[in-house]
């Protein structure tokens, strides 16, 4: 981690950023809108994860939005790409090894509510981890044993829904429920992800989400809606269907992530 961190920080060039994001799928562009911008390829930086799924950058990208520092993880490795719960582990320790103190995460995930249509934006207020892993086995000390009663924070949240508010874009509430994938859910399991209180499923972020609160950062995230679950409309699921919505979900949740920063960030 350590490699990695010195080599990150030289490039920020005395960058500072508090506030860090994890871009999902069709968030790649919400780089764009920062100034003063540096870049790096994960396969750049000693031990950061590169993903092999089409859609996601595998770069960390910094630099100010609206004067605020903020630093992207654009893009991220999935569990089910090698079977490793903790393979976003090292890119949020530097993160934090940075100075970073509260993580935005993002990604795409699947409907089950009939009034969560494709296309809208979902704010994450709980949720289950339906996968049995976690990314804190193996841990050797006792901050393995992470509260996860507030493990999104309600400052951070009642910002994004502000943000959102004047970004005027509707935005849902609810709970997200990960499966571990690559294999799309049956209509049989999001019929028991409905009766358990899931608002949405989808295959990332729950590692992320116990890793930062682990390490003591603010947490807040969302979700891009891209389709209904498995056995709501008849229609088969597929990892295109994904990359297609995302990035109409994803403009959306952009403005709101761009407003949430610039009201609740500083300037150096």
């Amino acid at each position: 981690m350590k490699a990695a961190l010195v080599l990150l920080a030289a490039k920020l060039g005395g960058l500072s950023p508090r506030h860090g994001i994890v871009l999902g799928s069709g968030l790649g562009s919400f780089a764009d809108a920062l100034t003063d911008v540096v870049r790096i390829a994960y396969r750049d930086l000693p031990g950061f994860p590169v993903s092999a799924v089409s859609g996601h950058a595998g770069e960390v990208v910094a630099g100010r939005l609206g004067g605020v520092p903020v630093i992207l993880l654009s893009g991220r490795v999935h569990f089910y790409e090698k079977g490793d719960a903790t393979a976003m582990r090292l890119p949020i320790e530097v993160l934090q090894g940075l100075g970073v103190e509260t993580l935005v995460l993002t990604n795409s995930a699947g409907s089950l509510r009939d009034d969560l249509a494709p296309g809208s934006v979902m704010q994450i207020t709980d949720h289950i981890n339906y996968s049995g892993m976690n990314p804190l086995i193996g841990e050797d000390s006792d901050r393995r044993f992470v509260g996860m009663t507030n493990a999104y924070d309600s400052d951070l949240a009642d910002a994004m829904r502000t943000a959102a508010a004047k970004a005027g874009i509707p935005m849902s509430r609810g709970v997200y429920m990960w499966f571990s994938g690559p294999s799309f859910e049956t209509p049989a399991e999001i019929r028991m992800a409905r009766i358990l209180g899931a608002d949405a499923v989808g295959m990332s972020t729950v590692p992320e989400v116990i890793i930062a609160r682990m390490l003591g950062l603010r947490v807040a995230a969302a979700s891009v809606i891209t389709n209904y679950g498995a056995g709501m409309t008849g229609a088969e699921l597929s990892h295109e269907e994904t990359k297609d919505m995302a990035p109409i979900g994803g403009a959306r949740l952009a403005a709101i992530l761009k407003e949430m920063i610039a009201a609740g960030g500083h300037e150096e």
